[in-house]
C-alpha cells in the first residue's frame, strides 16, 4: 500500500492539522484512504482534526494524545505526527467502544461488532491499531476480550493515549470526535500479512513476591505486607534509595514483572499511597507472582531491534512499506537523550522505510506467536506491506 509520513512543529492547532494534511497530500498526490494521527497533550485536538480531515478530503482519522512523537525525520516530544495510507490493496475502517471504565467487556464487545472482516469470507489478512483512553484502564481486559470476540483472527497493536506521564487526561480520536473512556481501533484488510512484534529487554533483579492484595491499579500486598516494603527492601540490598514521596527515580529503573508462562508482562509503579499501597499504570492481578525487573540502555534497543525483526519476519517474504512504533513514556524518561537510539535502532532495521509512532501509556500487542496482551515498557512494531 502506499503511505505517507508527515509532522509538524507547528504549536497553534489549526495550522498544525493543515500543515500535516498538506505535506500528506503533496507525497500522496491525492487525498489518503486513512491517517493514523499522533498529538502531543498540548494541542486543541479537536480543532487540529478538523483542519487535518479538512485538507484531505474528510478522510477516516484514528489516533490518539501522546506522550512524545516520531517520525523518519523527526524525535521529541509537543509534536503532531502522522502515517497516511493509501488503499492500493488494503480496506479500512474506523471503530469506536465506549464506557470502557465501567463496562471494558462491552466496550471490547462494541468494537468487535463494527469490524467487517468478522463477517468477510475473503482469505484477507486482518489486523487492527487499537488506541484506548489509558486513564480509564482495564486495557487487558480489553485485549483479552477482544481477541475473545474475533476468535483469534486479528493482529493488534497500538496502546494507551499518552499526556506526558500526567496522567491528568487522555483522549483518543476518531474522525472528528475527541474521546475520553473510549477505545479506537483502524480496521485493516489487507491483500498481504501484517507483521507484529513485540520485546522489552527487561530481567528479573529480585526474589519473587506474590500479590495477596490489590485493587485495580493498586498494589496493595506482596506476601502479605504492604507492598512498599517489598520494594524498599530491594532498594535497599541493591544500594539504590526509594523516597516515598519522590518514588519516580527509584521506579523509572525498577519496574515490576508479571510472570506468565510467556515471560514477564511488565507494569511501571507510579506513586506510593500512604497506606503503603503502590499505584501502578495498569492492573496487577491477585495471587500473581511478580519480581522487581531490570534493565539497560544496551538491552532495551536490544528489544527494540528483535521486536522490528520480528514484526519483518511476519510478513512471509514480502516487502516492507511502512512502519508503526510505539514504546512507554516510562522508557523515554528513563533513557533520556538515549531514547533517540532506541529509535534510530528501530529506523536502521527498516531500512529507511516510512515510520512514525509516539510514547504511549501501555502497549498493545496480539499477533502468532509474540508475547500477547497490554504491557508496560515494552516496544511494539507493526510493519505494513509495500
Amino acid at each position: 500500500m502506499k503511505t505517507a509520513v508527515a509532522a509538524t512543529r507547528a504549536t497553534d492547532s489549526a495550522a498544525a492539522g493543515k500543515d500535516l494534511g498538506e505535506q500528506v497530500r503533496q507525497t500522496l498526490g491525492r487525498a489518503p484512504a486513512a491517517i493514523i494521527l499522533f498529538a502531543a497533550p498540548h494541542y486543541d485536538h479537536k480543532t487540529l482534526l478538523g483542519a487535518l480531515r479538512e485538507s484531505c478530503d474528510g478522510c477516516v482519522v484514528v489516533g490518539a494524545s501522546s506522550a512524545g512523537e516520531f517520525t523518519n525525520e523527526l524525535q521529541g516530544d509537543g509534536l503532531a505526527c502522522v502515517l497516511a495510507l493509501g488503499n492500493d490493496g488494503a480496506e479500512f475502517r474506523a471503530v469506536v467502544g465506549r464506557g470502557v471504565q465501567a463496562d471494558p467487556e462491552g466496550a471490547a464487545r462494541q468494537l468487535a461488532a463494527g469490524l467487517t472482516g468478522l463477517s468477510d469470507l475473503r482469505p484477507v489478512n486482518r489486523a487492527a491499531l487499537v488506541m484506548t483512553d489509558a486513564l480509564a484502564g482495564h486495557a487487558d481486559i480489553l485485549v483479552d476480550e477482544l481477541t475473545l470476540a474475533t476468535a483469534g483472527q486479528y493482529r493488534f497493536f497500538g496502546g494507551g493515549a499518552g499526556d506526558n506521564a500526567q496522567f491528568q487526561r487522555t483522549t483518543v480520536f476518531c474522525g472528528d470526535e475527541v474521546l475520553t473512556d473510549a477505545v479506537v481501533a483502524l480496521e485493516i484488510l489487507s491483500d498481504k500479512p501484517i507483521g507484529v512484534g513485540v520485546s522489552h529487554g527487561w530481567e528479573p533483579a529480585s526474589a519473587a513476591f506474590r500479590v495477596t492484595d490489590a485493587d485495580g491499579m493498586r498494589l496493595i500486598g506482596l506476601n502479605g505486607l504492604p507492598a512498599v516494603e517489598a520494594l524498599q527492601a530491594h532498594a535497599e540490598e541493591t544500594g539504590q534509595t526509594l523516597e516515598t514521596s519522590a518514588p519516580i527515580p527509584f521506579f523509572l529503573h525498577n519496574i515490576l514483572g508479571i510472570e506468565t508462562p510467556a515471560g514477564h508482562r511488565l507494569r511501571v509503579p507510579l506513586a506510593v499511597e500512604a497506606d503503603g499501597s503502590v499505584l501502578c499504570a495498569a492492573e496487577v492481578p491477585v495471587g500473581s507472582v511478580v519480581r522487581v525487573m531490570r534493565s539497560s540502555h544496551e538491552s532495551t534497543v536490544e528489544a527494540a531491534q528483535l521486536a522490528t525483526d520480528a514484526a519483518l519476519a511476519a510478513l512471509g517474504g514480502h516487502r516492507p512499506g511502512a512502519a508503526l512504533f510505539f514504546d512507554c513514556v516510562a522508557t523515554r524518561l528513563r533513557m533520556g537523550e538515549g531514547f533517540g537510539s532506541e529509535v534510530a535502532a528501530v529506523k536502521a532495521r527498516l531500512g529507511g522505510i516510512d515510520l512514525a509512532g509516539c510514547n504511549t501509556h501501555g502497549q498493545i500487542a496480539r499477533a502468532e506467536g509474540q508475547f500477547q496482551g497490554f504491557h508496560n515498557c515494552t516496544a511494539v512494531v507493526c510493519v505494513l506491506p509495500e
